[in-house]
């Protein structure tokens, strides 16, 4: 059923329903996996994100075709136009349901209930069927029928009132970490389901929402004010329960100090010559810092400001305190410990040219990660998903007129 790849879940058949970046996120995991997963998009226009640019992958012309955007989540997938409204196209959906042992979806709570392709629907013939909805708030609850997005849900869940500097206003994440979180969070859910389902032949259904998934993401945080009773105030890039842990400005840019100990930092104060900072009994442990922060941190940050930034991640590294720089993406890209665990890897495209996608961070020993397919092209598979159904020529083409598939 499943294309061969060696991978670990390549015994599997995904059918992904979903469209944007939460949904296609998390079948991109499971397809870098291995799993054969199965794309359907709206015929004519497809997944959102295709039109979300520019930049766009240029053609072999030198002409904008896909959309960064839809490039980055969409891997190692097939993709067929399907009309879900059309009852000739639900049809297909159920067809490829049954055949799947997957389904991941992110519509509006019961959106698909109206087509019978939610899931009591689909699992009544299917009851092994792992099937994941995503949604912004889950499928209960005074909010559920709102639309989630990823930006208000960091307002919502507290993220953007503790990120940001100091007496500044709330800043979101740069990338869209609930949209993000809630896909790696569900690819777990759905192995959990797959195990149980090993053991007992039950499938079941996994509910989302990325309100759940970065309220818990907070983590240490959230912790701080269920103990303390205090919510979190925003400190830029200064941590909440341990100094120095930030960034300083130096003579030509910042550089950024961890000390996780009081061993480090004494080495950090002789190394940045303030040993008097480490000989402070106002300093002597963790906990004393960070109660001193307001005058610790001004004069740390007056000694980082005396040279550049090469100068102190050469004198931390001696040392060993960890450090780093702040690179901008392509710096990062341009890291030598990057470029080692290649973190860009090019693949061929149908377009006749070759498009750059980023590595998935697994590394696994026996089964590791494989990159069968480019991210595709709207319905570039559809027949030969449509022939391995057993949908003959003559059906497509009754099928494309009549506007159930694309």
């Amino acid at each position: 059923m499943a294309i061969t790849s060696g991978g670990p879940l390549s015994h599997l058949r995904v059918l992904d329903l979903s469209r944007v970046l939460a949904g296609p996120w998390a079948g991109q995991i499971l397809g870098d996996l291995g799993a054969d997963v199965i794309k359907v998009e709206r015929p004519g226009t497809g997944d959102d994100t295709r039109a979300w640019g520019p930049p766009y992958l240029k053609d072999a012309d030198g002409v904008d075709q896909e959309a960064a955007y839809y490039l980055g989540a969409n891997r190692n997938k097939r993709s067929i136009a399907v009309d879900l409204s059309h009852a000739e196209g639900q049809k297909i959906i159920r067809k490829l349901a049954a055949q799947s042992d997957v389904v991941i979806e992110n519509f509006k709570v019961g959106g698909l209930a109206k087509y019978g392709l939610d899931y009591p629907s689909l699992s009544k013939d299917h009851p092994g069927l792992i099937y994941c909805s995503i949604t912004g708030f889950g499928q209960d609850g005074p909010s559920a029928k709102q639309a989630g997005y990823d930006f208000i849900v960091q307002g919502l869940s507290g993220l953007m009132s503790i990120t940001g500097e100091a007496g500044g206003p709330p800043i979101k994440v740069g990338t869209a970490v609930a949209d993000l979180t809630t896909a790696m969070y569900g690819v777990i859910g759905i192995l959990a389901a797959l195990s149980h389902r090993e053991k007992t032949g039950e499938g079941q259904y996994v509910d989302m929402a990325l309100l759940d998934t970065q309220m818990s993401w907070l983590a240490n945080q959230n912790m701080n004010y269920l103990i303390g009773g205090e919510s979190p105030k925003r400190i830029g890039n200064a941590h909440l329960n341990i100094v120095p842990y930030q960034d300083f400005e130096t003579q030509d840019g910042h550089v950024i100090v961890c000390v996780g100990n009081d061993r480090q930092f004494q080495r950090f104060c002789e190394a940045i010559g303030a040993p008097e900072l480490a000989r402070n009994r106002s300093y002597e442990t963790n906990a004393l810092r960070v109660r001193h922060r307001d005058v610790l941190v001004p004069a740390i940050a007056a000694r980082m400001r005396l040279h550049t930034t090469a100068h102190w991640l050469e004198i931390l590294s001696h040392v060993n305190i960890p450090h780093g720089p702040i690179n901008s993406v392509g710096e990062a890209f341009a890291d030598p410990q990057a470029i080692h665990r290649g973190m860009r890897v090019d693949m061929d495209h149908p377009l006749g040219v070759s498009v750059p996608t980023v590595a998935n961070p697994i590394h696994l020993s026996k089964t590791p990660v494989s990159y069968r397919r480019p991210p595709p092209l709207l319905g570039e598979h559809g027949d030969e998903i449509l022939d391995e159904l057993g949908i003959d020529p003559e059906d497509r083409a009754r099928l494309k007129d009549s506007g159930a598939i694309g």
